[in-house]
């Protein structure tokens, strides 16, 4: 079982200027053993989601006086879903109208405290209720290496003449149809470098070239197993493309991970095909 302690966002959203009670659950929740971040006053829910994903907790507290709880709070989980982290704890306390405590609950809000409620109780009702992110960890064999960088071109037989010219070497082509697009593979020493041209509009590269031109476009990864490494993944809340493996180049079985888990960079896993690799 994990020792670590819960770390709880306590964050004020929109104009109100009364913290006194945000800063007094605050302090509550120190006491009673959690790491506390207080955000401040009059924060945006963009600013509230970014420091809930930055600091990796395991809650966010909204304290709202000023009734605006039905405007904020929807932006606010709206947000957590669409960067992938709606697996945090939300909890809402203040000055809250009965009437509109479904509408919050509906939302994905677990707790709505309003005045009067004992902070024993909302430490209490934290610990009974998060999902420690430590404690549901699938052990998989550690990635064996990288594998290649793969750069977007437009030109292939100029991306790789060039490369030659840099005195990499051309060691093999193929199209990948399911992708829509066509590899050149390239050594340099024990490094390998993938130039990825599209076969036609509609491909994922072609896509990315469109919209942010040429250069690297992933980085790979080789694992032993690519569907335990998958589950690893997703079970410490890393963000997943592709929840399954699908066929690659030179009979791989591949499967990315969303740039939002990896600092921006698409990160593709790879499991070769042992026998084609023998």
């Amino acid at each position: 079982m994990s020792t670590n302690p819960i770390r709880v966002l306590v964050a004020k959203p929109g104009l109100d200027g009364h913290d006194r009670g945000a800063l007094v659950i605050a302090q509550a929740l120190r006491d009673a053993g959690m790491e506390v971040i207080y955000t401040g006053l009059r924060q945006t829910p963009e600013q509230i989601v970014q420091s809930a994903i930055q600091e990796d907790v395991d809650v966010i507290g909204l304290s709202i006086l000023s009734g605006a709880h039905n405007e904020l709070v929807p932006e606010v989980m709206r947000l957590l879903k669409e960067n992938g982290v709606d697996d945090v704890l939300v909890v809402v306390g203040g000055v809250i109208p009965a009437e509109d405590i479904p509408f919050l609950e509906s939302l994905g809000v677990k707790r709505v405290f309003t005045p009067g409620t004992s902070t024993q109780e909302v430490a209490e009702f934290l610990r009974q209720n998060v999902k420690r992110k430590d404690a549901f960890i699938v052990t998989a064999p550690e990635p064996k290496k990288m594998a290649h960088l793969g750069v977007a071109v437009r030109d292939l037989d100029a991306a790789v003449e060039r490369y030659a010219q840099l005195g990499f070497r051309l060691v093999g082509r193929e199209k990948v149809e399911s992708e829509g697009v066509e590899v050149a593979f390239l050594r340099l020493g024990e490094s390998r470098v993938e130039l990825l041209a599209p076969l036609h509009e509609e491909s994922p590269i072609a896509k990315f070239l469109a919209k942010r031109g040429e250069g690297i476009h992933h980085l790979a990864i080789e694992v032993e197993n690519i569907e335990e490494q998958l589950a690893a993944y997703r079970a410490q809340g890393i963000q997943l493309i592709d929840e399954q493996p699908k066929p690659g180049a030179h009979g791989t079985k591949v499967a990315f991970v969303h740039p939002r888990s990896v600092h921006g960079v698409l990160l593709e896993l790879c499991q070769p095909d042992r026998a084609t690799n023998a």
